[in-house]
């Protein structure tokens, strides 16, 4: 029986201990079906071991949850509509990428008609005749992908499926993941660094030290954060007398190597702007740049580390 519902999965105080080493530290979170959820933290934040409990891999020290509807201490329940690709896929490296394909089909009672379909979509449908050990590693990752699609799951689970790859196979795998995701399938995807996922992610859950720093809709975290404008002179040793113009005037300003930055409500943006630059024309300093700083969710998740209690 298929388990209808609104979130896909849904976690308690979450945690996992291997003797005095927390690897997990009381996670509670949903992510709601049908959405890219990035799953973002540094290197040993606890996303791979996070996972691993979430597909039955790992037994929980404490905590509770479910996948799909289902407790997450029954995962023969969920197991059936989840596919996941965890580390390396392992294949083997003389069979071609069909053949690796019908041989885990067949295994897990899939439907080998799906393959062309599969190789089509993680383009691979013109190398699926090659051995598997001819693909290159962005070929290999797609190839798991597609062997993780098999049995077309409700719920897709990807660990770092672009580490190490070069600039343009990044690219194709964030390409992947959103035609993946467009028939409403939920992926939950890993990683640690989120300028990877940012355009494809509707959904973000950030972590630290195995512990929850964020978890909502990119839209939510986005809003959350800070507006700066960037301030530039005409000569630079002005820029310790322009900051403390700035401040005498109220406004937190921060001293870079030949720039200010200031920072500010998104909603304060323009009015402090203007109050900046006649601060500056009333000291007779010149302006040569007084401009918005993007700030990226690579950014606002920097801060949000640096800021978090280690």
């Amino acid at each position: 029986m298929v388990a209808m519902t609104t979130t896909a999965l849904s976690v308690r105080g979450l945690t996992k201990r291997y003797g005095s080493r927390v690897v997990v530290d009381h996670l509670t979170l949903e992510v709601p079906a049908g959405v890219v959820a990035g799953f973002v933290g540094p290197n040993g934040a606890g996303k791979t071991t996070t996972m691993a409990m979430l597909l039955g891999l790992v037994r929980p020290t404490s905590g509770a949850g479910t996948v799909l509807g289902h407790p997450l201490d029954h995962p023969a329940r969920f197991l059936p509509d989840v596919g996941a690709l965890i580390e390396s896929p392992a294949f083997y490296p003389a069979l071609s990428g069909i053949k690796n394909l019908r041989m885990l089909a067949t295994v897990g009672d899939h439907d080998v008609d799906r393959i062309p379909a599969l190789l089509e979509l993680v383009g691979l449908a013109d190398r699926g005749n090659d051995p598997f050990r001819s693909y290159s590693l962005g070929m290999k990752q797609r190839l798991g992908i597609a062997a993780a699609l098999l049995g077309d799951p409700r719920l897709l689970i990807l660990d770092e499926p672009s580490n190490g790859l070069d600039p343009q196979g990044m690219r194709e795998m964030r390409e992947l993941i959103a035609k993946v995701a467009a028939d409403g399938r939920t992926v939950l995807v890993s990683s640690h660094v989120l300028s990877e996922l940012e355009q494809v992610c509707d959904w973000l859950i950030m972590i630290d030290s195995g512990a929850v720093l964020f978890a909502g809709a990119v839209a939510d975290f986005a809003a959350d954060s800070d507006a700066a404008l960037t301030i530039a002179t005409t000569r630079p040793a002005d820029l310790p007398k322009l900051r403390q113009v700035f401040a005498d005037a109220g406004h937190l300003v921060e001293l870079g190597d030949d720039r200010l930055v200031a920072r500010m409500h998104p909603g304060d943006l323009d009015a402090v702007a203007a109050d900046l630059n006649r601060a500056a024309f009333d000291a007779g300093i010149v302006l040569t740049e007084l401009s918005p700083k993007h700030t990226t969710l690579q950014d606002r998740y920097l801060s949000l580390v640096d800021g978090s209690t280690r």
